[in-house]
């Protein structure tokens, strides 16, 4: 597996070297958002009011972060299913959203905003929440801190282990895995 360090926000040339498969490690900032906050976000979008992040470049971890014990930057940091917030995708995707982490497959609407517009999805470890958590050096929560975990938070991070699960060119890990390991 190939190991690629990159820093955010995201360029189309960066997003366009990425391929399934590949071990990245991100550097700068990305943002938390869980199924409330992008309901919000696109609220917003649909109402023409202004975002509260902007996205251009940046990248969404689907995250609910456990609460930080005393000294620590932040509590545990592990991946929720990213298909939960696929109504909303692809309308951050159209805004300049260029990557999302998470778990789990994405919808074809997703893959589709993916392609069209040039935007990755990583896939996190499931299960490695404390193991994340180390590569989070900041958390500020920047937008709705009602929503408590759910809050917008911006992270910055250094290291953050992930894998490209789906490319802008199409490209599907979760697929290619199930090509490889079919009985014949």
């Amino acid at each position: 597996m190939t190991r690629v360090n990159i820093t955010t926000p995201l360029s189309d040339e960066i997003v366009k070297s990425l391929r399934i498969g590949q071990q990245v490690f991100i550097h700068g900032v990305i943002y938390t958002g869980r199924d409330a906050a992008h309901k919000r976000l696109v609220e917003r979008m649909d109402q023409g009011k202004e975002l509260p992040v902007d996205l251009k470049g940046q990248i969404i971890y689907y995250v609910g972060p456990a609460p930080a014990r005393p000294g620590k930057v932040i509590g545990s940091a592990g991946p929720t299913t990213a298909g939960r917030m696929d109504a909303y995708a692809p309308l951050l995707i159209e805004q300049g959203l260029k990557g999302m982490i998470g778990k789990g497959a994405r919808s074809e609407k997703v893959l589709q905003a993916m392609q069209e517009h040039g935007a990755v999805y990583f896939g996190a470890i499931g299960g490695a929440a404390a193991l994340i958590a180390r590569s989070i050096q900041e958390a500020t929560i920047v937008a709705y801190p009602e929503l408590g975990p759910e809050a917008i938070y911006r992270l910055v991070v250094k290291d953050f282990p992930a894998i490209v699960v789906n490319d802008s060119f199409g490209g599907d890990l979760y697929q290619e895995g199930k090509k490889r390991y079919a009985l014949e």
